[in-house]
C-alpha cells in the first residue's frame, strides 16, 4: 500500500503539473468520452492503459467477468452505468471486454454450457479462453436488452463491440458480427464491429411486406 501511495505524491508533483490544463477543462466543461467500456475488474486488464487513453477519454465499468445483466426494472449498477453513458452522455460505442485466464469465467456455469456442447475435446486453459469468448457474445446480447441501447442501434446511432484481451500477447482480438469469429485488431485494417451503427427500421420492411 505505501507504493500505491508513493504513487499518489508522484501524481501530485509530477504528472499534474504537465497535464493541469486538461484537468483544469475537464472540471470546467464537464466530461465527453468517446466510449463506455465494461470490463473485468481483473487488476490485470486496465482499459485507460490498453487503449492509451487520456483522462475524458473512457466511460468505464468494471466488475467481475465484464457482467451486462439483461435489462430489468429494478436498476442495477451496470445498467444505471449503461443507460447514463447513453441518455446523459451521448456516447455512441459500447466495448464490452473479456481477457485470457479470467477468474470469473473458471467459475461460471451459463456460457460453459455452450462450450461444452460446442467444444467438447477443449480442456484447462483453452477451455477457459472459450468460455471468456463465449461470455463476450452472451454479454453483448444481454446488452441488447437495454432500451436505450436497443433505441440507439435501431436508430443506427449506436455500435457495439465485443473485445478479448490476451494478457500474455497483449493482444486484442474483436468480434466480427458478419463471421462471428473474433479477429485481432490490426492497424491498417477495418475494424471488427459486432454490431455495426446501421439504421434498422423493421417497420419499413413489415410495410413493404404488407404492400
Amino acid at each position: 500500500m505505501n507504493e500505491l501511495i508513493g504513487r499518489v505524491y508522484g501524481f501530485a508533483k509530477q504528472v499534474f503539473p504537465d497535464q493541469s490544463d486538461l484537468y483544469s477543462k475537464l472540471a470546467t466543461h464537464g466530461q465527453n468520452p468517446k466510449a463506455l467500456m465494461i470490463s473485468c475488474a481483473d487488476s490485470r486488464v486496465v482499459p485507460e492503459h490498453i487503449m492509451q487513453a487520456a483522462p475524458g477519454d473512457l466511460f468505464v465499468c468494471r466488475n467481475a467477468g465484464n457482467i451486462v445483466p439483461p435489462y430489468a426494472m429494478q436498476n442495477g449498477g451496470v445498467t444505471s452505468t449503461v443507460e447514463y453513458a447513453v441518455m446523459v452522455l451521448g456516447i455512441r460505442d459500447i466495448i464490452i471486454c473479456g481477457h485470457s485466464d479470467c477468474g470469473a469465467m473458471k467459475a461460471v456455469a451459463n456460457p460453459a454450457q455452450v462450450v461444452n456442447e460446442g467444444y467438447p475435446e477443449m480442456e484447462s486453459a483453452e477451455r477457459v479462453r472459450a468460455i471468456s469468448l463465449e461470455n463476450v457474445v452472451a454479454q453483448l446480447n444481454h446488452l441488447r436488452t437495454h432500451p436505450s441501447v436497443a433505441a440507439g442501434i435501431a436508430r443506427g446511432e449506436i455500435a457495439l463491440h465485443g473485445w478479448f484481451f490476451d494478457i500474455g500477447a497483449g493482444q486484442v482480438l474483436a468480434l466480427d458480427g458478419r463471421t462471428g469469429r473474433f479477429l485481432p485488431l490490426t492497424e491498417g485494417e477495418d475494424l471488427p464491429v459486432a454490431q455495426p451503427a446501421t439504421q434498422r427500421l423493421a417497420g419499413d420492411v413489415l410495410l413493404e411486406a404488407a404492400e
